[in-house]
């Protein structure tokens, strides 16, 4: 399989997005956040949806990074920057626009009740697979 790469721009690429990085996990010093670049990244453990279905040969994971450009201000709720065993699983990628223009909240759904927000001054997102695939026995499964 090939390395994933996609860019957003608008709400209906980044809903390609969010379907391509749900279930994956990360620890909270995964997160880089430069408000001088105005960058916002994350590097994750992604669960590769697109080869699940294909019966007994198992699962994959692949390391992957997810970085938003533009990036106004940062908000969290339930994630400690501080705690290095701490382990989110983000279940959803959400814009909500502010107005008219292109501005809005990009918000990360984390398990537990946690979430990330992102003021942007548009949505600018990439995702890339940035290893090699590993093999897991695990299915994710939630409400």
């Amino acid at each position: 399989m090939t390395d994933l790469k996609l860019l957003a721009l608008d709400e209906e690429d980044l809903k390609i997005v969010s379907a391509h990085m749900q279930d994956s996990v990360f620890k909270p010093h995964d997160i880089d956040w430069s408000p001088k670049r105005r960058h916002f990244s994350l590097v994750v453990n992604r669960f590769v949806w697109e080869v699940a279905d294909r019966g007994d040969k198992g699962y994959e994971r692949r390391r992957a990074a997810l970085t938003f450009k533009r990036v106004q201000g940062v908000r969290a709720l339930g994630v400690d920057r501080r705690s290095r065993d701490d382990v989110h699983a983000l279940l959803a990628i959400r814009f909500t626009k502010n107005g008219e223009g292109p501005d809005g909240v990009i918000e990360l759904t984390l398990s537990g009740g946690a979430a990330i927000s992102l003021d942007v001054e548009c949505i600018e997102a990439q995702l890339a697979d940035t290893g090699g695939a590993w093999g897991t026995g695990n299915l994710p499964k939630h409400d």
